[in-house]
């Protein structure tokens, strides 16, 4: 079922899971878990037809509740917050979105958080060669206004076989090429919070529609593509 608001009993649920995070607790309210679960589906489907309105998503998922244990010091089994992202279409179209719902920490992200080597040194060399594009992507008045500035895992120094000195090794450093957008509880709770997201989403593509160029082009400026 869709659904264009998430609801106080959805952020009820997750504080009750926070203070009893337990096999046994959850198990005793995994009814109450399913329906909130599912409401939260309703609204990530809901965001994906709102979403190819503007772009062309490829899949959604929902995040499993479930927390991997194995590496962690935190045993907690499961995660206090629920998640959905949206991959956009194909080879053509690179980066994707997040949506992160959790009580006092909520917000939606976007970008490359986890680009292969390939696309990483493809990335890396367009940088070296002329950032000016990028900076003038990221740098407007509209999207710094809804992302403000760029994060993400960077390195001390410079890459293998990129000059420190570069004026560009601010960029050149980076692992990641991501923002993010943090909620209140109330924004997540209110009738537009839906209209929000989709529209703060719509803000990154002139970043989206010059990366996706990079990344299907060798330096020259030619298709890699089929």
């Amino acid at each position: 079922m869709k659904n264009d608001v998430i609801s106080k009993n959805t952020f009820s649920f997750l504080n009750k899971l926070k203070e009893n995070n337990t096999r046994e607790w959850f198990l005793e309210h995994k009814e109450e878990f399913k329906i909130e679960e599912n409401a939260f589906k309703g609204f990530i489907t809901l965001l994906e037809e709102k979403l190819n309105e503007h772009d062309d998503i490829e899949k959604s998922k929902v995040f499993r509740i479930y927390r991997d244990v194995r590496f962690s010091k935190n045993k907690t089994p499961y995660k206090v917050h629920l998640a959905g992202s949206f991959t956009r279409a194909g080879a053509r179209l690179r980066g994707g979105y997040y949506v992160h719902i959790e009580p006092g920490n909520s917000f939606i992200a976007t970008g490359f958080w986890a680009p292969n080597k390939e696309d990483l040194f493809r990335i890396r060399k367009e940088l070296e060669l002329d950032a000016s594009e990028f900076r003038e992507a990221i740098g407007s008045k509209k999207f710094k206004a809804v992302w403000g500035e760029l994060a993400g895992d960077e390195l001390k120094r410079a890459p293998k076989g990129f000059d420190v000195e570069h004026n560009d090794i601010d960029l050149i450093r980076k692992k990641q090429y991501i923002f993010s957008k943090e909620f209140t509880d109330k924004e997540v709770l209110s009738s537009n919070f839906l209209d929000t997201v989709n529209q703060s989403f719509a803000t990154i593509r002139p970043f989206f529609d010059l990366m996706s160029d990079v990344l299907t082009t060798n330096l020259n400026g030619e298709s890699i593509l089929d």
